[in-house]
């Protein structure tokens, strides 16, 4: 082993709190509505440095005062329904507050609450939990000249899953000495849907972030974006999850101008037709499959990023 000086440096940095569990109740009408929600919040600047390399903690804002910050800003905040909003409300809480944070890196997950149904209608108080799925976003702010800030957004839908009975094919694929798969006219599909969208914001004044923000119809936006994920599946003759997915992601594109790019992560939950042959000659293959052995593990994984071109129209 050699005992010559190795120069190092601390080439990026983020510190914060994680996991900060929180659930917001609106009572602004007899119909109450809640958010459950778990935030991270993460800073960082040159000031952190020192606190790495010289085990100086002057710069450290305590992640705990940064959990109740969050607590806080959820008290007073009226943006707590809208997770990009939120996010960005808190991010430029730390950049105000604290001279030295030059980044804030905010990320939120909703989890979803639905309205019970008692008798035939909607209760005003009560939810039950109908899913694993989640509504994300993360927003990155970072602080800039003048008093400016540049701001990069995504969010994302995580744990969709659907299933479809019909419609669905794999024909036509690279058969080789390594092929064991045959095609398939008509099949189940199903997936587990992961998907994320960025948004184009320009850099903005800091007092009015949050104004130019509200300008974006982000939950309509999100609701939009899973509402066409959810039709193309439905409706598509899919030859592919790829050309499926590509259709997906092009539709959002082309719905919000304020899109630039449109991911999807779609695994493939296999279900295979049971072979009953041998008991009795059952019929069970092809045509006569209804019954079948769903299979988790291997699976197929699909993914792409879909982009608007560079000069394209936003509409």
């Amino acid at each position: 082993m050699s005992n010559a000086t190795v120069n190092v440096y601390l080439d990026k940095q983020e510190y914060g709190k994680d996991r900060v569990r929180l659930l917001k109740v609106h009572r602004d009408s007899k119909v109450h509505r809640v958010d459950d929600l778990t935030i991270r919040c993460l800073l960082s600047g040159a000031s952190f440095t020192t606190s790495y390399t010289e085990a100086s903690n002057k710069a450290v804002v305590a992640t705990d005062s940064i959990k109740n910050t969050c607590y806080v800003l959820a008290k007073s905040s009226k943006v707590v329904d809208t997770l990009e909003l939120f996010a960005a409300e808190l991010a430029n809480h730390f950049l105000n507050t604290y001279a030295w944070v030059e980044g804030a890196h905010v990320s939120i997950i909703r989890h979803r609450w639905a309205r019970m149904v008692i008798d035939g209608k909607p209760h005003t108080h009560s939810f039950w939990r109908d899913g694993d799925e989640t509504r994300q976003t993360e927003i990155f702010i970072k602080r800039g000249a003048n008093g400016r800030r540049t701001i990069d957004l995504k969010s994302a839908i995580a744990g969709l899953l659907v299933l479809k009975t019909t419609g669905s094919s794999f024909e036509d694929f690279v058969r080789d000495e390594y092929t064991t798969l045959g095609e398939a006219k008509d099949r189940i599909l199903s997936t587990c849907v992961d998907s994320n969208w960025e948004f184009n914001i320009p850099p903005v004044q800091t007092d009015s972030l949050l104004q130019t923000m509200s300008q974006i119809p982000f939950n309509q936006i999100y609701d939009s974006v899973r509402d066409v994920t959810c039709k193309i599946f439905a409706e598509d003759e899919s030859a592919s999850v790829q050309a499926t997915l590509y259709k997906m992601a092009a539709q959002s594109i082309q719905n919000w101008k304020w899109l630039d790019r449109v991911a999807y992560a779609l695994p493939n939950r296999h279900f295979f037709a049971v072979d009953l042959s041998y008991f009795r000659g059952t019929k069970n293959l092809a045509e006569h499959a209804d019954v079948y052995q769903p299979l988790s593990d291997p699976s197929g994984l699909i993914t792409a990023t879909v982009a608007r071109a560079p000069g394209g129209a936003r509409l």
